[in-house]
């Protein structure tokens, strides 16, 4: 249980790498108009806002990441903490976008679904 709720986890981790990469990196391209909905002009007035809300997201993927190699190393405690907080973040935030937007509930899943399962997966691996 305890294996298959970190890959959940670091599942969730990709997503918030690829949120990352299209806030910070590709927040005026295209692609990353398309996926978030804006125009060119809303982009370019954005882009310091989304720039920095990327990283946010990076370093939540990053305390998961962190957590899976720290508990691999048997450093339980450690790594469980740093993934509970990791993935637990992006859980309410998923559900902080599913909540406030809820024409945007598939992002939101797609946001808090694999994490959510990880942090399910955990507790019961860690219990038993």
């Amino acid at each position: 249980m305890l294996i298959i709720g970190l890959a959940f986890a670091l599942v969730g981790a990709l997503v918030h790498v690829y949120i990352f990469v299209l806030e910070s990196v590709l927040w005026t391209s295209p692609r990353a108009r398309a996926v978030f909905g804006t125009t060119e002009e809303q982009a370019r007035a954005t882009r310091e806002l989304a720039f920095n809300q990327g990283f946010y997201n990076l370093f939540l993927a990053v305390a998961v990441v962190l957590g899976a190699v720290l508990i691999g190393a048997g450093l339980t405690s450690a790594g469980a903490a740093l993934v509970y907080a990791g993935a637990g973040s992006m859980v309410l935030a998923g559900t902080v976008l599913a909540v406030s937007s809820p024409r945007k509930l598939r992002p939101a899943l797609i946001q808090l679904g694999p994490p959510l399962a990880g942090v399910a997966l955990l507790t019961l691996g860690l219990a038993w």
